[in-house]
C-alpha cells in the first residue's frame, strides 16, 4: 500500500477524492493533500490508528472547483484540517500557521491556489479561523487575527 492508499483510508476517503499530494515540510513534516471539495474536508472522520505517527494537512477548495484564485461568497479559497498524533491517538488543531505556511509553498508553488488568499480552518471544532496567506517574491506570509484565551503572570 502506498503512502496516499494509506492516507486515503486513514481519511475515510476514496483514492480518486485525494486530486494532489505533497511532502510539505518547513520544520514539521506534514502529508499535503488536497481533496475535491470543502465539503469533503469538513466531512472527514479519520481513522487515528491507521493515521499513527502522521502529521496530515487536508485542503479543499470552497470556490469555483478547478479555479484557481476562485472564492466562495465569504472570500475564502480553502478549508483545512490539520491532523496529528495526541490526546492518545489523534489531535486536530483549530488553526494551524505551521501547516498553512506549508500548503502555500506547495499550492503557489504547484499552481494551485493564488499567491494571496484567506483559508478557514477551525469550522469542524466550532471555531471560525481565518489564516491570510500572501506570497512575497520568496517568502510566504501567513497571518490572521487571535483571540487572547488565558491572560497570566509568572513571578520568580
Amino acid at each position: 500500500e502506498d503512502d496516499v492508499q494509506l492516507i486515503a483510508r486513514g481519511l475515510g476517503v476514496a483514492r480518486d477524492d485525494i486530486v494532489a499530494h505533497a511532502w510539505c515540510d518547513n520544520g514539521p513534516n506534514w502529508r499535503g493533500v488536497m481533496l475535491r471539495s470543502a465539503d469533503q474536508v469538513l466531512g472527514l472522520r479519520p481513522d487515528g490508528a491507521v493515521l499513527a505517527g502522521l502529521d496530515v494537512g487536508v485542503v479543499g477548495p470552497r470556490g469555483k472547483v478547478g479555479v484557481v484564485g476562485a472564492s466562495d461568497a465569504e472570500g475564502i479559497a480553502f478549508e483545512v484540517r490539520a491532523f496529528f498524533p495526541g490526546n492518545n491517538g489523534l489531535a486536530e488543531d483549530p488553526v494551524t500557521g505551521s501547516l498553512n505556511a506549508a500548503l502555500a509553498q506547495w499550492l503557489i508553488g504547484a499552481g494551485l491556489a493564488p499567491s494571496r488568499y484567506v483559508a478557514s480552518q477551525g469550522t469542524a471544532l466550532g471555531r471560525a479561523g481565518r489564516v491570510h496567506v500572501q506570497q512575497d517574491g520568496p517568502q510566504i506570509w501567513v497571518g490572521g487575527h487571535s483571540v487572547t484565551c488565558v491572560r497570566g503572570e509568572v513571578r520568580l
